[in-house]
């Protein structure tokens, strides 16, 4: 089995429409992240510990955003060298249905197994 051009076209198309909603959440939660006032005056102790993990909560989102961009900015790279599609850990070909679900996968599934994922 192998990656046809046509459905690496259909993968690349999913990863790009990602990345884009990725790009555009990103502007929206940037404000989120933004430092704690810490003025006891303009804000009480308990809606500063509220912010405060409201902040910590979405540094922790934009981290795991900036991972999965990373993920599909790699997947395009691959798409564009020809590797796409196949397994990092046995070169075999990944499951077109395990793509659907996941275009930036990089092992098949009997190697995810293997090691956990």
């Amino acid at each position: 089995m192998t990656i046809d051009v046509p459905a690496i076209e259909h993968f690349r198309s999913k990863l790009c429409a990602a990345r884009a909603t990725l790009l555009a959440l990103a502007e929206t939660r940037d404000a989120s992240t933004a430092t704690v006032e810490l003025d006891q005056s303009s804000v009480g102790r308990l809606s500063r510990m509220d912010a405060m993990q409201q902040q910590a909560m979405a540094q922790n989102t934009r981290q795991r955003a900036e991972l999965e961009l990373r993920r599909i900015e790699a997947a395009l790279r691959r798409c564009d060298d020809g590797s796409y599609g196949y397994c990092a850990d046995c070169d075999e070909p990944i499951d077109p249905r395990r793509l659907e679900l996941d275009p930036a996968a990089t092992l098949c599934i009997t190697c995810a197994e293997r090691r956990g994922q």
